[in-house]
């Protein structure tokens, strides 16, 4: 070996190291050009559109779908789940005692123990989803598309840039 390419033994406090030639040095190694998937997380996903009913006392919101055009249910979300927009549905025809009923704070929560037969409970629970259900349909067949945007789920796809987008 030439003394050129030859490594150096330098004093560094206690310890004498070899320092490497810069010849000698490791070189940068180029990257595959095979592109990786990028990982989304799975929270991430297309949603459904919903219809604001109510503001709940507990900082929730009361919203449906409603099931018939989405399979979305009456359902209290938080706000943080929820994207505004600008688009807006008549709720006026829904009745305010029924509206009250499923509003009510022990609605939506779980009694401790059901009795064996489940039929009964989920058809009294579902009676009064229907009546907002049907007062909100005949409002958004007043409207051309409203039903089948409704239907469609949102999801942000390549480039799209939610910040420039009109809600």
């Amino acid at each position: 070996m030439s003394d050129a390419t030859v490594g150096q033994t330098k004093q560094f406090g206690k310890g004498q190291p070899v320092v490497p030639h810069p010849a000698q040095k490791a070189q940068v190694v180029p990257v595959d050009d095979e592109s990786q998937p990028k990982k989304v997380r799975k929270t991430i996903r297309p949603t459904k559109r919903v219809i604001l009913l109510k503001h709940l006392d507990q900082g929730v919101l009361l919203v449906t779908g409603p099931f018939k055009i989405n399979g979305v249910p009456s359902a209290v979300l938080t706000p943080a789940t929820l994207s505004p927009h600008s688009k807006r549905v008549d709720v006026s025809s829904v009745d305010q005692k029924t509206l009250e009923n499923v509003s009510a704070p022990d609605y939506f929560t779980k009694e401790k123990k059901a009795e064996k037969s489940r039929g009964g409970f989920l058809q009294a629970g579902r009676r009064p989803r229907k009546a907002v259900d049907q007062s909100i349909l005949s409002s958004i067949k007043k409207e051309d598309f409203l039903g089948s945007y409704l239907a469609t789920t949102f999801s942000l796809r390549n480039g799209d840039k939610p910040h420039e987008m009109k809600w």
